[in-house]
């Protein structure tokens, strides 16, 4: 399968790093021009020269979970044809001691965020007849962890968010998704292991322990990389996945324990 997207532009957000990266790295060798976004435009130069030569990357720097920067963001891409709603924070806190604050930042950057840009950019896809919406779940939104109910709460917001504007864009040619990203391998988890897990130990060492203790339900039994969720994204991305729209696909490792979502 030859997945082509040439002559189509996309916005990845929070893809200066992980998984985001990975994903604009992927759009970007299938032939798409691709606008990379995080909060400085330091970070973002950095990412771009990162990620090598010879791909269509455009410098989209801008902090979507505000009004502010997603109307910066607006401004330097106007129009995308692929919108990939990747920004996300995440981190351990017991249950009890997660504050007002906590819960409205968590909203506002890993939901509000990519329904604004949704908002922004679905009209002119439905116009044209054609577009791509995805949202970045994650297994957490099943399978809500106990160390992190803040952050599973805003996964599962974001299943529901993409069921709803799949609804929104019927019949249009234009689909949208959601992609269940199980754990995954990134410098951001590799903090987050050590956070649950002896930091003594050798990072293969730390991780097996990790899932071991923490993600006993893997049916891969190791932390995904982030290009193997990028793969899915721009399958999704692609003409091929023209009949996918209202999903939550499962990059998961066999995680969650369910034959469906």
């Amino acid at each position: 399968m030859h997945i082509d997207l040439s002559g189509k532009t996309a916005l990845v957000t929070g893809s200066t790093q992980g998984i985001g990266a990975a994903i604009a790295t992927g759009l970007a060798r299938a032939g798409a021009r691709v606008g990379v976004n995080g909060r400085g435009e330091a970070s973002v130069a950095t990412a771009i020269e990162r990620m090598g030569p010879g791909l269509d990357l455009v410098a989209a720097p801008g902090d979507v979970a505000t009004a502010e920067g997603c109307e910066q963001v607006l401004r330097m891409l106007p129009d995308v044809d692929i919108l990939v709603n990747n920004l996300g924070i995440f981190g351990a806190t017991p249950a009890l001691e997660i504050s007002d604050a906590e819960w409205r930042r968590y909203f506002e950057v890993n939901v509000l965020a990519a329904v604004r840009l949704t908002r922004a950019y679905l009209p002119a896809m439905k116009e044209r007849g054609w577009g791509r919406i995805q949202y970045i779940a994650s297994d957490s939104a099943v399978v809500v962890p106990a160390e992190m109910i803040h952050y599973g709460m805003t996964k599962t917001a974001l299943l529901a968010v993409s069921r709803g504007f799949a609804k929104e864009a019927a019949g249009t040619g234009v689909t949208v998704n959601s992609v269940i990203a199980g754990p995954t391998h990134t410098g951001g988890v590799e903090e987050f292991v050590y956070q649950l897990v002896d930091r003594a130990l050798p990072w293969e060492e730390a991780q097996r322990a990790f899932m071991r203790v923490h993600r006993p339900q893997s049916l891969l039994q190791r932390l995904i990389e982030p290009e193997e969720i990028a793969n899915m994204v721009v399958y999704l991305s692609s003409p091929f996945a023209s009949a996918t729209t209202g999903g939550a696909v499962r990059v998961d490792g066999g995680y969650v324990d369910a034959i469906l979502p």
